[in-house]
Formats: structure tokens, C-alpha cells, sequence
């Protein structure tokens, strides 16, 4: 005797931002930047000295928390924040 499973499947639509920050939400990451970008990408930000390397900490949705002048500060703060920093190659 067979029997026939009968199985309705979900499709949940969401970007990959949003599946960042539903999985990952305790994760960030620290990159290099340009003091003259930092404005580009975190408007808040003091103006910069250009020409001087900064470092970035981003959350896993890829918005800026936190720039500092050493990688050490950032991971701190991430730290400070509960957030694990992930180091990306």
C-alpha cells in the first residue's frame, strides 16, 4: 500500500539585508576605509582629517556602528556591543 503526502511549502521573499540581520544579527565585521569616504557611507560622521587610514565596524547588514583610527578600538567596541567581529579576507 502507498500513501501520498501531500506537502504546501512557504516561499518567504527577503533581501539578503534582511536575512543578515535575522541570522546574523550578533555579527559584524571591521574594514579599512579612506577618512575622506568615511562621509559617503556614515553621514553622521565628524569630518575627517583626509589621506588617514580608519577603521569601519559594520554590522552584519552591512551598516556602519562604529569608526575608530586603530583595528584594536574597533573590535572593542563590537565587544561593548556583544557583537562577535568577524575577520573577512
Amino acid at each position: 500500500m502507498s500513501a501520498s503526502v501531500s506537502r504546501t511549502a512557504t516561499v518567504i521573499s527577503m533581501s539578503a539585508r534582511d536575512l543578515a540581520s535575522l541570522a546574523w544579527r550578533n555579527l559584524a565585521y571591521v574594514r579599512v576605509a579612506r577618512s575622506e569616504d568615511v562621509g559617503f557611507f556614515c553621514p553622521d560622521a565628524p569630518l575627517l582629517a583626509p589621506g588617514r587610514d580608519v577603521f569601519v565596524l559594520y554590522g552584519a547588514d552591512g551598516n556602519p556602528i562604529f569608526v575608530t583610527d586603530t583595528r584594536e578600538s574597533a573590535i572593542a567596541n563590537a565587544e561593548n556591543e556583544d557583537l562577535e567581529a568577524l575577520s573577512l579576507h
